[in-house]
Parts: structure tokens; sequence; C-alpha cells
């Protein structure tokens, strides 16, 4: 429910600083002052609505059109997301009459965000708004909680994230940002760290995004402390879900297809060959391991399958061995790796020490 006292603070600053669902042109915002016909393409309705505030960090932004557009103008080049510091990079879909732009990773938590259709997105008959549109919302701090999935709170905002380090083994590939706490940035090693101006974080060459660190600038420390806090609480919510199936295959799973439930194992998981994650984008797959997890080959998603519902609750070791890869987040009690030319498709949130060697990691 959003609070009212919010939603007035929100569009007191947004109209402040000339944000808000607007169109450029003073008159009629749906009319084109190009089109000598007085017809032309406008934005009838946003998801999140303008000024909508305690937006979840996954969101997905959509813009409905009064009538049928040139898909080929509705890019990343004409549908836009920003805050006040940064770009968001995302992807565009498109139908005859929406676009939808979904975020490479999760937003910022309590952050005000600006989304705009640019006069670059034209009708069928190529004639474009007269003005750009935008408008406005604000972030919460957690993201959907969709099915029986796993709120992963604001350590959903990591791509790497563990309480007592970070090694890599140069080159590493990473998008999204880092983190470690409550140790300092002396725990983050093999990156050739460069601080920030702020001094609130640190980047490197290998992370596109952010390095955090307990000993940085506050309010950097609060935050990890949130973040760990988040990580733990998903990790106990994840191993108390009701299994629907046990045991399976005694510990050993391979050319195998699963659909979306929870799968608990009292031993040790190993998975020496590909197994497929059929389901649709909102099903979820959580997989409690008592002890190791070690993956050779591939984890592969079907039918629409989406990295964000999949969860890997391991209270061992886990170990993304040479050129695997893995779909999901994987919230580890103890050691996490990825070896040379592994790749993952979500995160590591590791209760101790996360370990990459020339890996590639990416947020969902």
């Amino acid at each position: 429910m959003r609070s009212m006292l919010g939603m007035l603070a929100l569009a007191a600053a947004t109209a402040a600083c000339g944000f808000g669902a607007h169109d450029g042109d003073a008159g009629d915002p749906g009319v084109d002052a190009t089109d000598t016909t007085g017809s032309g393409p406008r934005v009838i309705s946003s998801v999140p609505a303008d000024t909508t505030t305690n937006v979840p960090l996954d969101e997905r932004l959509t813009a409905t059109f009064s009538e049928a557009m040139d898909p080929s103008t509705l890019t990343g080049a004409t549908f836009t997301l920003h805050s006040d510091h940064d770009v968001v990079a995302g992807s565009v879909s498109s139908t005859s009459t929406s676009a939808t732009f979904e975020p490479s990773g999760e937003l910022a938590p309590s952050t005000t965000y600006v989304a705009t259709i640019t006069i670059g997105a034209t009708n069928t008959a190529a004639i474009a708004m007269a003005a750009p549109f935008s408008w406005t919302f604000q972030t919460g701090t957690n993201t959907t909680a969709l099915g029986a999935g796993i709120d992963l709170g604001t350590a959903g905002t990591f791509v790497l994230l563990g309480k007592t380090g970070i090694t890599n083994l140069p080159t590493s590939v990473i998008v999204g940002d880092i983190g470690v706490s409550p140790v300092t940035s002396t725990a983050i090693t093999g990156f050739a760290l460069t601080p920030d101006v702020s001094t609130q974080f640190a980047t490197t060459p290998e992370v596109t995004g952010k390095v955090y660190a307990a000993d940085l600038t506050s309010p950097t420390a609060a935050k990890l402390t949130v973040a760990i806090g988040d990580m733990q609480t998903a990790f106990t919510v994840a191993a108390g879900r009701a299994p629907d199936v046990t045991e399976l295959g005694a510990g050993t799973i391979g050319s195998i297809t699963l659909p979306p439930g929870v799968y608990k194992w009292s031993s040790s998981l190993l998975i020496p060959t590909a197994v497929t994650l059929d389901g649709s984008a909102t099903d979820v797959w959580i997989f409690q391991i008592a002890q190791d997890l070690s993956l050779y080959s591939n984890i592969v998603l079907s039918s629409g399958a989406s990295a964000r519902h999949v969860f890997w609750q391991v209270s061992g070791a886990v170990v993304v061995h040479t050129g695997a890869h893995l779909e999901g987040t994987v919230l580890s009690q103890t050691a996490a790796i990825l070896d040379t030319g592994a790749t993952l498709h979500g995160r590591l949130l590791a209760q101790t020490l996360v370990t990459i060697r020339g890996a590639t990691i990416t947020l969902p």
C-alpha cells in the first residue's frame, strides 16, 4: 500500500526536477506537431504508473501506446531508464502497441528513476510523437514475491556477496555489484581496485558495476550489514521450504528435465551432465542440498523459465567446474567457487568466501 505522504513527497520532488509523466509539447500530449492530420502515437499508460513508490527491484517497465507502433523503432535507444547518477542498461521487447524495458540487473533500492520514450519511436506510418514522454517512480527495498520464490531483500542487488572475502584469479568478467562484509576491502583480492571520488565504493576493469566493502565511507557499511542479514535470512527461508521431491537420483542427476518445485537432498549433489529446468517465467525451482554441490555441465532453462526464480540453497561448498554453466541464485553457507571458463547467470551469495578463477558472472 502506497503511503499518501510518500506519494505527495515524490510528486513534489519530481515536479521540481521536471520529471513525471509528460510530453514536451505544451498542448495535447498525444498530438504530433509535425503531423498535418492531427494524429500521432502517444503513451496512454505505463507500468509502473507515474509517481509509484515501493516498486520492486526486479520490475519490468511497460509503456502502452494509443496505436500500432513500428517495432524496429522501439529499442534501447528510444526507451531509456536512468536515475540521478546512472543510466540503466537493459533490453527492450515490444508488441504492436506496447514496449517493455527489462533492466539487465536489479534496480538500486530506495532510488528515484525516470523512464523515457523518445521521439525516435514511431507508429507504423513513420509518425513520431511530438515530444519525449517521461514518467518517474521510486524503488523500495525488495524484489517481487512471485509464487513460492525466495525474497533476497537487498542482497539481490549484488552479483557476488561474501562475509569473509572475494578472491579473483584474473581475468574474470563480472556484470553487477560485488561486496564483502564485515571484512574490509583488503579481503577483495585479485582485482585492481580504484576508489571512487566519493570513497563509498571502488571500481575495477573486471567488474561492470561497483565494489563495496565494510571499511568504505558511510553509508556503505550499514547497507552491507543489511544485505548480509538479508542473505542469511534468504538462506534460512529457502532451507525451510517443504520439499516436493527428496533424494532424486540418490545425489547424482544429469540428462534430465525438471519441472518447477522444491528438491531436497540430505547428501551432496553431483551434476555430471546437463539438467534442463522447464517451466514458465514465473515458475520457481528451489534446490536444498545438505552437503556440497558439484556442477560439471550446464543448467539449461527452457519454455521461458527465468534464472531470477531458481535458487540453490547449499549447506556445504559449491563448485562450478571448468566450462560449466549455472543458472540462478546460489545461497551458500560455506565456500562458493567458479573455476576457469565457468559461467553463472545469477548470483553467488556466500556466508564465507567467494572464489572465481577466470569466470563470467552476470545478474539475471
